[in-house]
Order: structure tokens, then sequence, then C-alpha cells
């Protein structure tokens, strides 16, 4: 089926949603409509102005996009007597120009801030006009660093979000635990939109736990008694103090993880985690979200499941074409898969 045109709001808000993704491609507007001042000038105002973002993407990205964005402008007029180009870009692409920006491999290096919209959730569903999107400041490029995956977030996330954005009565009351929360993407969007009783984003490691309050700053949560950070290294007991009992006795309901099964070393670790939480709380729902890079990682995973008694359901929520999606981004070139483990 031939996928409609795009309406000129449309194409303006994917690609600036793109922008704040810090997407490697975007699908920047048509000639038809680059050539009008009225989408320049939307452009410049909602992502380019001084002050525009709170958080915008890097320097050197800017510039990347502004001088291909600038290239699409001049290559789309055909009469300059009726069109030009924006005085008001042209500007910030000089500015940006004259500024000593980093290296490319100095930048890549660098943390930045992330904005990932979240297009499946209904904004009349919020009493106040809360912005539907995460900011996250992550390392973007790199795959792991300091020994962890855990500073940038991976699809298997955010399509596990978009499928908590549309089942919104998993999480709400609920007490949640994000096992390997990295960043903090699904915790935060948990807590900030889908009214939970609580949730703890933890992780294994130290780095990663001691940046997630700045995340949760970054979204307005830093005073939140719904969400918290929290060590967690899977396979190790799940002990509370002398006087009490774990997470101060405190029930959990759902256990959520994502690309949580990379590596076939530590599902085990994993699973013994998942048994305990079982035992503490039997009645635990568990969702977990895979990207299968590779089958035989997927099939260990599997295989420690059934040996631990642990039936895996897969649900059916499918992963969206590229062309098709609004916020999130995320390639649609490998399986997603999103499993109920459920105790035999």
């Amino acid at each position: 089926m031939e996928k409609m045109p795009e309406s000129r709001d449309d194409s303006i808000n994917r690609f600036c949603r793109q922008y704040l993704q810090l997407e490697r491609h975007l699908d920047y507007p048509s000639p038809v409509l680059l050539r009008e001042a009225d989408v320049q000038n939307t452009l410049y105002n909602t992502i380019f102005a001084d002050g525009a973002l709170a958080y915008p993407p890097p320097q050197r990205y800017q510039l990347r996009v502004l001088k291909q964005l600038m290239h699409k402008i001049e290559a789309s007029i055909e009469d300059w007597d009726r069109h030009g180009v924006s005085d008001d870009l042209m500007d910030v692409l000089s500015n940006l120009l004259s500024l000593p920006l980093p290296s490319e491999i100095t930048a890549a290096q660098q943390k930045s801030y992330v904005t990932y919209t979240l297009s499946l959730l209904d904004m009349s569903s919020h009493a106040s006009p809360v912005p539907l999107h995460i900011t996250l400041l992550e390392s973007r490029n790199l795959i792991s660093a300091s020994g962890t995956t855990g500073l940038r977030t991976w699809e298997a996330a955010l399509h596990l979000g978009q499928f908590l954005c549309a089942n919104l009565t998993l999480i709400r009351g609920k007490h949640i635990l994000e096992l390997g929360a990295g960043t903090g993407y699904l915790s935060i969007l948990c807590a900030k939109f889908l009214a939970p009783n609580l949730v703890i984003a933890s992780d294994g490691s130290d780095d990663v736990v001691a940046n997630l309050p700045e995340n949760f700053f970054l979204n307005g949560l830093q005073d939140s008694k719904e969400i918290q950070a929290m060590d967690i290294k899977w396979g190790h007991a799940l002990v509370g103090t002398e006087d009490e009992h774990w997470n101060g006795g405190r029930p959990i309901d759902v256990v959520l993880g994502a690309d949580v099964t990379y590596d076939k070393s530590i599902i085990p670790a994993l699973i013994g985690t998942l048994q305990e939480l079982v035992d503490m709380f039997p009645r635990i729902t568990i969702l977990i979200a895979a990207t299968e890079r590779n089958r035989d990682t997927f099939n260990g995973f599997l295989e420690v499941c059934e040996k631990r008694h642990f039936n895996v359901e897969e649900i059916d929520f499918g992963l969206p074409r590229t062309q098709d999606q609004r916020g999130p981004f995320y390639s649609d070139q490998v399986p997603i898969r999103i499993c109920r483990l459920l105790k035999q």
C-alpha cells in the first residue's frame, strides 16, 4: 500500500524530532516546503534560534545538519525573486562556523543531550501540558564506556517504552523495578508519564547508578518520590539491613529489562535475580525486551529460562517501519522481541 504524502506540519515535526534525537540520517522536508519562508522560519524558531531548546544537540551536530539544510534550501529555489534563504538561518550557520569546535574524535567521546519524543502518548491523559518527551545526557556514539553499555539508550528500551505507552494499565499504580536501567529511559518514562506508585531504576554499574540522578533532573524528577536509583548486581542476593527486608519491605509488581540479554555469559546471573524476585513476589510480571542481534545469544537466553523453569511468552507488538515512526526513532532492520516470563 502506497504511503500518503506527509502534511506540512508532519514533515516539519518529523525532521525536528529526528534532529533532537541526534539521528544520523534525517528526513528533510521536501524542496516544495523548504523554499517557503514560513517553513524556514518555523525550523529556525523551533530548533535553531538561541534559547529555542533547553538542551540542544552538540554544536558539531548542529553545524552538520544546518550545512545540509542550507544546501537543500538553496537547491530547492527555482525563482530567486519569489523565494530566498532565511537570514536567521544564515546567521546561525555563520556563528557556528566561527566557533572552535572539538574534533570529531573528541566530540564522539563527549556526552550529549538526546531528546526522545513519545508519539504514542495521548496528551489528553495529562492534567497539565507536560511536553511528551524525555531528555537524557548520554554517550550516543559509544557501544561501551568504562566497561559498561549503560551510557546510551538502546533500541529495545525505545520499543518496550512504546509498548508501555500503548498499555498504560501495566504501570499505573504499580511498583516497578527496572533491571539494567542504563540511562534510565524506561524508568523515567514510567515515573514521568505512566503514573506508577514507585519506580526503581537499578543497574550493576556504580558509574551508571551515579549518573541516573542527572537524567532524573533533566526530566524534572529530582524531587520526585516516585523514582529512585538502586545498585543491583545480578546473581547477588537481594538483602536488606538487619532491621528490615529488601527495599524496605515494599512490593514489586512489574520488572522491566531492555537489552539485558546481549551477552550469554551474564544471562544465568540475570535469571538468578529474576528467580529471587519471583520467590519474594510470586504474582510479579516480568517483561524483557531483547534486540536479536545474534540468534545464538537469544537462544541461550531461552535455554537458561527453560532450565530455571521459566516459560517465555512472546508478546505480539510489531516493530514499526522506519517511515511510519514519529518518535522515538529506531531501526526496523533487526527484530526486537518483547517477552513475558512466567514461572512454571
